[in-house]
Parts: structure tokens; C-alpha cells; sequence
């Protein structure tokens, strides 16, 4: 028996809450998850887990254990890469995060093209649109917007995004086109996750809160409104300019959109870069800038 049993299985149904979808991540069956989960627990004389016939979720030690756990589990990986390297192949698995649009449109091709060319290394990618704490819990890389916080990343530009105000020709047909900002007071706003829009007067920063029927924390939903004609949207460009270029939105107010948010590739604070987070921070450098 070795300490590391059951590790991995415990992280894996923690992170999933439940058994079967921990299997289906690590490639075990169900019922051997569960087994090395229970085996840990009584090594370690301790319930770590609640279960549920619907779902699992953590007791106060099994909390406090998970994250000791990640930081393990992390620090194993990086120095069996770090050995693995030195023939200098990127081997591995490399987990990261980034938000659901902007993933799925331009960082998941451009990493499949990476694993693509490192046939040994491993891609573990969440799409999600909270931001994650990719410290506590393992993952290698981020992909973050605007400013950062996080003392514990360091974290690279690798492009930038320009949120732009449009609406549909049937709108303005109907409301008129708002030539000042002013002018959107009397305009329906298509609402996304936040209820505010930044712009710019000048040189100053300004935030304008529209009004509007239609809100939806979702940016493809907010696009879809803003082309059926129910008002003006405000959307990160890598949504709007096809529907721009092709005539089915017109940009409005282009001299008040806000100042451009930075794309950048954060990560943790390590003694040593792993190569397969370095090589992928360059790749996609080169292929998102």
C-alpha cells in the first residue's frame, strides 16, 4: 500500500461530487473509486466525504484536506515533469481553465493544435465563466481579462479585447440611433452578467447603466437578443464583429468604447516553469495576439 492510495480518486470526487463522473475523468471504474476513497478514510480514521444517493460533498476535513491534497498532487506532477523534460519532450498533463466564449472560440483550437504537435502531453481544459482559484486547485494555467489581482500569478498579455456598443438595423429603425451618451437614456440596453456599461468621455472613464426588458448572463444569449432587434448590447468585439462586418449590427458610439482589457495567460509562482505551460504560453502569445 502506498501513502499517495487514493489520492487522486478523493480529489477527483471532491472536484466532481460525485463517484461515476470522478471515474469517467481518471479512467477507473465507479465502484473502484469509491473503494480507494473509503480506504483512505480509514487510514486516515476520518470521514472526508458526505455521500448521497444524488451527490457527494465535503465534511470540514475533507474541505481542509482537499486543498493539501491539490498542493500535493500539483507539486508531484510538476517534478515528474520536470525529470520527464529533460529529454525535452513535452510530456504530461497540463490542466487549465478559461471562460466558455472566448475558450471555445479561440484558445481551445489553438491548444488542440498544441497537443497536436506534443503527442506525450495530456490537455485537461475547464470552461467556465467564474474564476477559478487555480491555486488550490491544480490548475497550471489560466486565461484571465482585464486587471489582475492575484499576487500569488504571474501572468503574461497575450492579447486584448475591445468591448463594443451595437444594435440591430430594425432596432434603429425603429428607436432611432443614439449619437451621445446622453442619448442612450432614452435607448432599451440588452443586459449581460452586470448591470453597468463602461465607456468613455475623453480622456475620463465613465459607467452608464442602461435600462432595458432582456438580461442574460450568457454573452451568445445577449448577442442573439441584440440581432433580433431588442435593443443596444454591449459585447466584447470576438462576439460582435462578425455580425458587424456582414451588416446584421451597427457599431455605435465607437469614440466612447472603453479602453482595451488585456487577454492574459496567468499562473502560479514556481521555481521552475514547467516546459509545457512555457511552450503553451508562447503558442498561444503567437496565435491569439
Amino acid at each position: 500500500m502506498s501513502a499517495w492510495d487514493g489520492i487522486d480518486e478523493f480529489v477527483a470526487t471532491a472536484e466532481a461530487e460525485s463517484f461515476s463522473q470522478a471515474a469517467r475523468r481518471l479512467g477507473l471504474s465507479t465502484s473502484g473509486v469509491s473503494r480507494e476513497v473509503a480506504r483512505l478514510e480509514e487510514r486516515l480514521q476520518t470521514r472526508l466525504l458526505y455521500r448521497t444517493t444524488r451527490r457527494v460533498s465535503l465534511t470540514d476535513a475533507g474541505r481542509a484536506f482537499l486543498a493539501r491534497c491539490r498542493q500535493l498532487i500539483h507539486d508531484r506532477d510538476e517534478a515528474l515533469a520536470a525529470v520527464g523534460e529533460e529529454d525535452g519532450e513535452v510530456k504530461g498533463l497540463l490542466r487549465m481553465t478559461c471562460s466558455s466564449a472566448y475558450g471555445e472560440r479561440y484558445v481551445v483550437p489553438a491548444v488542440n493544435a498544441f497537443a497536436l504537435a506534443h503527442p506525450k502531453l495530456s490537455v485537461h481544459i475547464e470552461l467556465d465563466d467564474a474564476v477559478r482559484d487555480i491555486v488550490s486547485e491544480g490548475f497550471d494555467l489560466a486565461i484571465r481579462f482585464g486587471r489582475l489581482t492575484d499576487s500569488r500569478l504571474i501572468a503574461k498579455r497575450l492579447a486584448s479585447r475591445t468591448r463594443r456598443l451595437c444594435a440591430a438595423p430594425s432596432y434603429l429603425a425603429r428607436a432611432g440611433t443614439p449619437t451621445t451618451i446622453a442619448d442612450l437614456e432614452a435607448h432599451a440596453g440588452v443586459l449581460g452578467a452586470t448591470d453597468a456599461w463602461p465607456l468613455r468621455e475623453g480622456e475620463r472613464e465613465i459607467v452608464f447603466k442602461p435600462q432595458g426588458r432582456f438580461r442574460c448572463n450568457s454573452g451568445q444569449a445577449v448577442l442573439d437578443a441584440a440581432l433580433q432587434g431588442l435593443g443596444v448590447c454591449q459585447l466584447p468585439n470576438f462576439y460582435v464583429d462578425p455580425a458587424i462586418a456582414d451588416g446584421r449590427l451597427v457599431p455605435l458610439l465607437e469614440a466612447h468604447n472603453p479602453a482595451d482589457e488585456g487577454v492574459w495567460a496567468v499562473y502560479p509562482h514556481l521555481r521552475l516553469l514547467p516546459a509545457k505551460v512555457r511552450l503553451l504560453v508562447e503558442h498561444l502569445e503567437h496565435n491569439l495576439g
